[in-house]
């Protein structure tokens, strides 16, 4: 599952696009100003960033040059210049794509798509083993494997479980967890999060009072304690 950080001030679009690339089965940050953008690029390394180029803090030209110095991470920019100056200008700041709206998220989605087709590094395996096989993720299948037995995932599940297990032995804070995984399912309260957590370990632990690979750390969040496998 590609995290996709969407970077735009204007809410309710903010939020459409974040529910309609989910519905497409990506991972989800959202940023609302330049500032929090490249604090949660920093922080979370996406795979790719659509980003709007009229925020309201740091002008959007400037986000792209950070991001730009800081990573080679795929930028979709999203605007209402339509200009071909403007195109130009935007790709020559190192865009890989450029989106004028009104657009469809449709077409961002397939914009998006080739994007990460183009960018993704060769050999790039979907499914994953963790702790010699004790678990088994297919991404494109949707479909977790927990000593050889096909275990199943609500869909805040998978996500939480996607998110934990694409970097093994990082620390992540609840706030980041609900960002990655379907905010809007959490009702803004943090804790929520440790209800599905436990959820989750009731369905891939061998024994949920002494997890191995949903680790809590105390005062900062949750990681994932397994290795994962040679490919």
């Amino acid at each position: 599952m590609a995290t996709i950080l969407v970077v735009e001030d204007e809410r309710k679009l903010r939020e459409l696009l974040r529910s309609y690339l989910e519905r497409e089965g990506l991972s989800v940050l959202s940023a609302g100003t330049g500032a929090e953008a490249l604090s949660i690029a920093d922080e979370a390394s996406p795979d790719l960033v659509v980003l709007d180029l009229g925020l309201p803090d740091i002008g959007g030209d400037t986000v792209a040059i950070e991001l730009r110095h800081r990573s080679s991470v795929p930028i979709v920019m999203l605007t209402a210049r339509a200009d071909e100056a403007d195109r130009i200008r935007g790709l020559q700041l190192g865009a890989d794509d450029y989106v004028t709206k009104p657009f469809s998220p449709r077409e961002l989605m397939l914009r998006i798509r080739a994007v990460l087709r183009r960018t993704a590094p060769e050999g790039t395996e979907p499914r994953r083993s963790y702790g010699a096989g004790a678990i088994v993720i297919d991404e494109p299948t949707r479909s977790v494997r927990v000593g050889g037995q096909e275990v199943r995932l609500t869909p805040t599940e998978w996500g939480l479980l996607l998110a934990l297990s694409g970097a093994p032995g990082r620390v992540f804070s609840r706030a980041e967890l609900i960002n990655r995984v379907r905010a809007h399912e959490f009702e803004g309260y943090e804790r929520s999060v440790d209800s599905h957590i436990k959820n989750l370990r009731r369905k891939i632990e061998a024994d949920p009072a002494n997890p191995a690979a949903v680790l809590t750390v105390l005062g900062a969040g949750y990681r994932f304690g397994l290795p994962r496998d040679p490919s």
